[in-house]
């Protein structure tokens, strides 16, 4: 049950765009990207608050693109993203 609630997080999050912020998500690994890192947050709000924390924080750490590469949780969502640039 805990994996299903996982995908349907990790599906939710892929779908959503946000095309004002620099760093745009990707759901591959991008071809011409080297990964530069990772980041992490946390929310008590809904999937969109968590993906826009990854999304900040991609955009504070200068990354071209971004990908989420785990969301989950109870009452208290945790995800990380992968950075590229």
């Amino acid at each position: 049950m805990k994996n299903l609630k996982l995908a349907i997080a990790a599906i939710a999050l892929s779908t959503l765009s946000f095309a004002s912020l620099a760093a745009q998500e990707v759901p591959p690994r991008p071809a011409n990207e080297q990964p530069v890192g990772m980041v992490s947050a946390s929310t008590t709000g809904s999937l969109t608050d968590l993906q826009s924390q990854l999304a900040a924080k991609a955009q504070a750490a200068d990354a071209s693109s971004y990908r989420i590469v785990a969301a989950g949780g109870n009452n208290t969502l945790r995800g990380s993203a992968e950075l590229y640039k």
